[in-house]
């Protein structure tokens, strides 16, 4: 589809406003349109997305961090028609199977070397990670220990959008007008560094550890199951963990027989530059969750990764509680499945991995640089290419700035004006970016532009407020 009319467009935008309900969108402006940042996508290429306006800015959020390998991949357009041709949909219900499952199986165990034992496919990270609470119910089950069904997650974690995942989401927004988080569900200590004021980080991610093990044992340590992270917080912050926090969290889930899920949602598949960002913070995991990457978008499918201790527990428990109950009609679709090979081919082949991590250090370092003298910009961190800019209010002490201006969600507008899609995230006044893995430095020189004089734009709107002495 190419530019439509203004007419068109206008009519689309009705009908979209007449029919849709969007999710995470204030359902109240979107019907009057009263959303300003409405838009038709219509096509992309490569790093960038082109509306109905026939505008092209680069996608500076690979859509929602999951377009790695980019737009217009023919390889995996080609894969998908091909399946689809041969064999659009079984089932793999009952022991049945196709060879899509069987090779992407295979070839996510032999990504993982070894640690992981089984594969259990969903369409999306969050029936992903129900997948993976219902797998720790039923391990502690077998193994005697019933009492064990707690869940810990932190606060500014992100792992889904339904009933039980939404609950693990450390964000109080996702559980407003809901009845959530559920009572089995508990939050620990958010891994920011920035506003820590510990001795040093080493200290803070011991504190980290230290709240942890309070929490585990105000709680009962027989009634805890399982702990769930991202190996870095994304969507709560883009939160890249301090030195020495993943093993000092590891020794306490150790010394409790607490099972561990890695939320391998955004940060695998060369995100943070490796298959899996587990292998880059030492995380031994005894769950890997997986998705978005997984097929760069291009079709919907998950992935929840089981090591040998509960494959284990999941066979001896098999006499006495029969067959797995647990699945769905598309759990591994073979148009997902043949998606997701060719995806990962293309990021082993073109090296995308590397790619993540070469460009991703050039953009923080210019980031840094370009954001030096901004005054209101408090952080620039990140890993790979999973960045983001934290903003403070200006002068001294350091402090956050206050929550009604809305100062990212101001930036990110000016940033789409200017060419970028980037996102305000939903804690603090936060910016993330997280383009796709084909980025070159020339690229990152762009989108620092962009996103620099967006920031010079949304400061200079505060000049007001400034002198009136509330920033």
């Amino acid at each position: 589809m190419t530019t439509l009319s203004d007419s068109l467009q206008s009519s689309m935008k009705q009908i979209d406003r007449d029919s849709l309900l969007h999710p995470f969108t204030r359902a109240d402006d979107f019907a009057a349109g009263r959303v300003t940042a409405q838009r038709i996508v219509t096509s992309g290429n490569g790093i960038r997305v082109k509306d109905s306006t026939g505008r092209t800015v680069i996608d500076g959020m690979s859509g929602m961090y999951c377009v790695n390998v980019g737009y217009g991949r023919e390889s995996i357009v080609e894969a998908m028609a091909a399946q689809s041709r041969e064999l659009p949909y079984y089932h793999i219900f009952a022991g049945a199977s196709h060879p899509g499952a069987i090779h992407l199986a295979e070839k996510l165990l032999a990504l993982s070397g070894g640690k992981m034992k089984r594969v259990f496919f969903g369409l999306s990270g969050s029936d992903a990670n129900e997948t993976q609470i219902k797998l720790v119910w039923y391990y502690h089950n077998v193994i005697g220990k019933p009492q064990k069904k707690k869940i810990i997650a932190r606060l500014r974690g992100y792992h889904g959008g339904t009933t039980m995942t939404a609950s693990l989401t450390g964000l109080p927004a996702y559980h407003n007008g809901f009845d959530l988080p559920f009572a089995l569900v508990k939050h620990t200590t958010a891994p920011d560094a920035f506003w820590a004021t510990d001795a040093t980080p080493e200290a803070f991610s011991q504190r980290c550890a230290d709240d942890l093990e309070r929490l585990i044992m105000a709680e009962g340590p027989e009634t805890v199951g399982a702990f769930i992270a991202e190996p870095m917080v994304g969507s709560g912050g883009i939160l890249p963990p301090p030195p020495g926090y993943w093993a000092a969290i590891q020794a306490v889930l150790k010394k409790y027989e607490v099972l561990l899920i890695a939320d391998e949602v955004i940060t695998a598949f060369g995100r943070l530059g490796y298959m899996f960002a587990s292998d880059l913070y030492g995380i031994q995991p005894d769950l890997i969750t997986l998705a978005k990457g997984l097929t760069s978008g291009y079709a919907p499918l998950s992935a929840s990764l089981v090591g040998d201790k509960v494959w284990q527990a999941l066979q001896e428990g098999a006499p006495k509680h029969g067959m797995f109950a647990h699945g769905y009609t598309y759990s591994a679709h073979p148009l997902g499945a043949a998606a997701a090979l060719a995806n990962i081919k293309i990021i082993e082949d073109e090296k995308l991995c590397e790619n993540a991590l070469a460009v991703g250090g050039y953009l923080l370092k210019r980031l840094r640089e370009r954001m030096a003298d901004q005054p209101l910009v408090g952080d620039v961190r990140g890993a790979g290419l999973l960045q983001a800019v934290e903003f403070v209010a200006q002068g001294s002490p350091q402090r956050p700035l206050p929550a009604g201006l809305n100062f990212s969600a101001t930036v990110a507008s000016f940033a789409q004006q200017e060419g970028l899609l980037a996102r305000p995230l939903p804690a603090n006044n936060i910016v993330g970016i997280s383009p796709p893995l084909t980025l070159t430095e020339k690229d990152a020189d762009a989108v620092v532009d962009m996103l620099g004089r967006a920031v010079d734009l949304a400061t200079a709107g505060l000049t007001t407020i400034q002198r009136q002495g509330s920033v």
